[in-house]
């Protein structure tokens, strides 16, 4: 079979990262250019209990109410942004690896390239000199054609390169270069070529793996040969179940040629399969739905906003423009919406309207402590380093204590501050709480009641005066503990900790669960921000409103994420679209 390039006029700019391009399991090679019973020691306590008294519901409000940030004009309800971003908000990751920079590795200088690369049309006799002159190991071909991909080596460069690999070949140009040329005129969108390379594919393979089907599928879908995509997706099914890009790529076709009905039945598929949308593909329904007047169609709009909701997923800023756009373009409903913030009250700013509690609700929270019992406690979390002996010997200690308060990671919050001894750190902590009348449990380690430069026997005596004290074996994990106690006190409980907990949300075993475990953490986890001078401890206030999305059916609160914020995953939005139909 002869390999002929037929039509081949243009090779512009490659290898940009794009959403849309994954190549499937075979691709790694082309993605490399995309880019315990309880007891007390003779000598030594390992926990001790402060007299008890009773649980101080007031208390434990005042600490909530007078934790907030340090801002100088705190009368100005409106102000909500603050140098220390909130613990869980979008950026916050990113904002504290700024303020405490870590010592950076010396990088070592990048390996020049071994030859300069053309920049005009080789003929033969040149790519076999530039070939004798390359002294790398790995494949001529395969490297050059990577490096003018990074490079963004002309076109005619690229197209003398195959050219000259099928004179060699009696016109045989191999598989894999055959792919990445493919792949290029997918991202140029070079339609015809695409034609050319998928009419090739078909002549000399009898069937193709899912990288190349879904290049194909890409490359076909704004052509009127567009529901050759469909067939190819019916070619993936066969060995494997199609990537969301798949179906994404096959339902932005079909909307884009007005078949709204395939579209549809492509995202009902997709949901089929667990897969969750690319967010992309669901402003596509909302672009397309802005010239439908239809109230089926609507009502599935609708159900996407509930799915986003269920799920914990927030649009972009692009795709909240389009639901925006779309609530105001129905006719006769007034919708008018408005980009705006949260206060720290749970109010809209926009609007005025208190958004959902963060808290949950009595039978969501047994649910989740039964889950987190068995699963991360009793199931054999495996990122917990304790023996069974140990966590039986914590449960009978939390058994005969009344409910806490506060729990505090001992060894966790005594680190937060580097330059100050760690037990001192750790006292201030405590006895700022204490001084609230709140019952605390600090969790700790044994290594921690040893007298030394950074733990003085004097400071965490007192700290054992004033909180209930359990230290643990050294090699143990303390976050199951932290868990157990702050789960078994009671909703009430709020616990103190800089960990994040995503290894423990890891081991829950399913996403509705995982959601729960969010929520709760983001309404009982405090953050210290700050520690001045005299040993004032300030806390930051904690979350009082669920950022989902949420409607009253007269109105939407959509929170989104901001282009040029980068936020992980374990981190929520702080912008949100209000939208409000007008009567």
């Amino acid at each position: 079979m002869t390999f002929c390039f037929i039509g081949i006029q243009s090779f512009p700019k490659l290898w940009k990262s794009n959403p849309y391009l994954g190549l499937g399991p075979f691709h790694s090679h082309i993605s490399r250019f995309l880019k315990d019973c309880y007891g007390i020691r003779t000598q030594q306590k390992w926990f001790s209990l402060k007299t008890a008294s009773t649980q101080n519901t007031k208390a434990m409000n005042l600490l909530i109410a007078t934790a907030r940030y340090c801002r100088k004009d705190e009368g100005r309800n409106k102000q909500v942004s603050s140098k220390f971003p909130h613990l869980f908000a979008a950026g916050a990751a990113k904002k504290r690896s700024q303020m405490n920079p870590k010592t950076k590795d010396h990088a070592l200088p990048p390996v020049r390239n071994i030859i300069q690369l053309p920049t005009k049309p080789l003929d033969s006799e040149e790519w076999d000199k530039l070939k004798e002159d390359f002294k790398g190991k790995a494949n001529f071909e395969d490297w050059i054609i990577s490096q003018m991909a990074h490079c963004n080596s002309s076109v005619d460069v690229a197209k003398s390169l195959l050219a000259w690999v099928a004179a060699k070949n009696n016109g045989i140009v191999g598989y894999n270069l055959l792919v990445k040329y493919l792949y290029l005129c997918v991202f140029h969108k070079q339609t015809s070529e695409v034609f050319d390379v998928y009419e090739i594919m078909k002549a000399r393979y009898k069937s193709l793996e899912s990288g190349a089907n879904t290049l194909l599928i890409r490359g076909l879908i704004d052509s009127d040969r567009w529901k050759e995509a469909l067939l190819l997706l019916e070619d993936i099914k066969k060995v494997m179940t199609p990537s969301k890009k798949n179906y994404n790529d096959c339902i932005q076709g079909a909307l884009l040629h007005q078949d709204v009905n395939i579209a549809w039945d492509l995202y009902q598929e997709l949901l089929g399969h667990d897969l969750i949308p690319m967010m992309e593909t669901l402003k596509a329904f909302f672009d397309f739905g802005k010239d439908i007047k239809d109230d089926q169609y609507s009502n599935k709009l609708l159900d996407i906003l509930l799915y986003l909701r269920n799920n914990q997923l927030y649009p972009g800023e692009s795709f909240a423009r389009s639901i925006k756009t779309w609530f105001e373009s129905i006719p006769e409903e007034h919708w008018k919406g408005k980009f705006t913030k949260i206060q720290k009250s749970g109010q809209c700013l926009g609007c005025g309207k208190n958004l959902e509690s963060i808290h949950l609700s009595p039978e969501e929270y047994e649910f989740l402590k039964g889950k987190i019992m068995r699963d991360v406690i009793d199931g054999g979390d495996q990122y917990k380093k304790t023996t069974p002996q140990e966590l039986k010997r914590f449960q009978n200690f939390v058994k005969y204590c009344p409910p806490f308060d506060i729990v505090i990671d001992g060894l966790n919050v005594a680190k937060m501050f580097p330059k100050v001894r760690e037990s001192q750190v750790l006292l201030d902590v405590v006895s700022q709480l204490a001084k609230q009348n709140l019952r605390v449990l600090v969790l700790g380690r044994k290594h921690m009641l040893m007298q030394r430069a950074r733990w003085r026997k004097d400071e965490m005596e007192k700290v054992q005066k004033l909180a209930s004290c359990f230290f643990a074996d050294d090699i143990s994990e303390d976050d199951p503990f932290l868990l157990y106690a702050t789960l078994h006190s009671g909703n009430h409980c709020k616990f103190i900790t800089k960990d994040l907990m995503r290894d423990h949300k890891a081991c829950l075993p399913d996403a509705k669960t995982q959601r729960l475990f969010f929520k709760w953490q983001q309404g009982h986890q405090m953050a210290i921000i700050k520690r001045l001078p005299g040993s004032k401890i300030t806390f930051q206030h904690i979350l009082s409103y669920d950022t989902v999305v949420q409607t009253t059916g007269d109105s939407w609160h959509i929170p989104y994420d901001e282009d040029l914020v980068e936020r992980y995953s374990y981190e929520v939005p702080t912008t949100w679209l209000c939208l409000q139909r007008k009567t």
